[in-house]
């Protein structure tokens, strides 16, 4: 099993929602605050614990324990002030890994010069996911396989010099390569050769359940 995360968001809006229960599906913790009731009950259904509280109020943050999370993202669509107050609040109590969702280019740049951790466009990432998958025949369709399925690119540097067949990986880690590429290659190949040598810098597309692709992707 892949490490479990404790993971804390700040805004529980259809973004900050649907990834908290993301990671809670996934087996890890997930503490969510938001000032709105109804958001707050909603998410009570699916995540570990779930706060109304306001998230630019750093004692508040600071009481339910925000410090001590693997990450915190800050998922707050309204106000760019707002959410660059909430970013400069948690660095203040000295959250290592802090996320943030942007609403705009220009919100984007002041959190990077702030130092946040990781900003996210959510649309700009899902247009990207789509017109990768869209330009790869195939992929898409292993998505529908039920739920708790991963599909997960992983570059090859560990791997470099090994053949499938001796990663052993349906056997050991129960996952399986459904397509890889080399380095040089614009388009994947589907069902590779067992015996295919690999290379640092191969792409290789693994399928299995959540956990045991996390696991043998790291």
């Amino acid at each position: 099993m892949s490490k479990r995360i404790e993971v804390g968001i700040v805004g529980l809006g259809k973004f900050g929602y649907s990834l908290g229960e993301a990671l809670a599906e996934l087996g890890h913790d997930v503490v969510g605050v938001d000032r709105d009731v109804q958001r707050v009950r909603h998410a009570q259904e699916s995540l570990t614990q779930v706060f109304q509280a306001d998230g630019t109020d750093k004692k508040a943050l600071e009481q339910l324990g925000f410090k001590e999370l693997d990450y915190v993202v800050v998922s707050i669509g309204h106000s760019m002030e707002a959410s660059i107050l909430v970013a400069l609040n948690l660095q203040d109590l000295g959250v290592n890994n802090i996320w943030v969702k942007a609403v705009s280019s220009e919100h984007e740049k002041v959190l990077k010069r702030l130092g946040v951790d990781f900003v996210v466009f959510p649309e700009q990432f899902v247009a990207r996911q789509l017109a990768h998958r869209l330009a790869v025949p195939g992929l898409l369709d292993y998505l529908a396989l039920g739920k708790g399925v991963l599909v997960r690119e992983v570059e090859v540097d560990k791997w470099s010099g090994k053949t499938l067949r001796e990663l052993r990986l349906p056997s050991d880690y129960r996952t399986q390569v459904v397509a890889w590429k080399h380095k040089e290659d614009r388009q994947f190949s589907f069902v590779p050769s067992p015996d295919e040598v690999l290379h640092t810098g191969d792409v290789l597309v693994v399928l299995g359940n959540a956990e045991d692709v996390i696991k043998v992707t790291g």
